[in-house]
């Protein structure tokens, strides 16, 4: 009997990783910011720069380079909850939760601040 049940605890630990591992697979890319809702006041001219000069390339190695409301050089990115829980940190450290929505062409950040959508590039 114990063993039916880590065998069945193994499967299951098999498929969240698999699961996991698949959406980071296809968030390893650039991305190209398409769309910006804000869900407080920003500028006209912040929401402007951040259309024109919003990125984000995501690398296997778990950093994340880019453009959202300011320049990030060296960030890493961490991807839980079977891909729908992003927290995007900048060299600082500085963590930048968000709600993720990832498709093979498509990624939909949603923070408290904006919720922001992105075409692959």
């Amino acid at each position: 009997m114990k063993k039916s049940k880590l065998f069945i605890f193994a499967l299951a630990l098999a498929a969240v990783l698999m699961i996991s591992c698949s959406k980071r697979n296809t968030l390893v890319s650039s991305w190209k910011i398409t769309a910006v809702e804000p869900k407080m006041p920003i500028s006209d001219s912040l929401k402007a720069v951040i259309l024109t000069d919003g990125t984000l390339t995501f690398t296997k190695d778990g950093h994340v380079t880019g453009f959202l409301t300011r320049e990030i050089t060296n960030g890493t990115y961490a991807l839980t909850k079977g891909g729908k829980s992003l927290v995007i940190k900048d060299e600082v450290g500085t963590p930048y939760p968000c709600e993720s929505t990832i498709t093979s062409d498509e990624l939909i950040l949603d923070s408290k601040e904006m919720k922001l959508t992105l075409k692959k590039i």
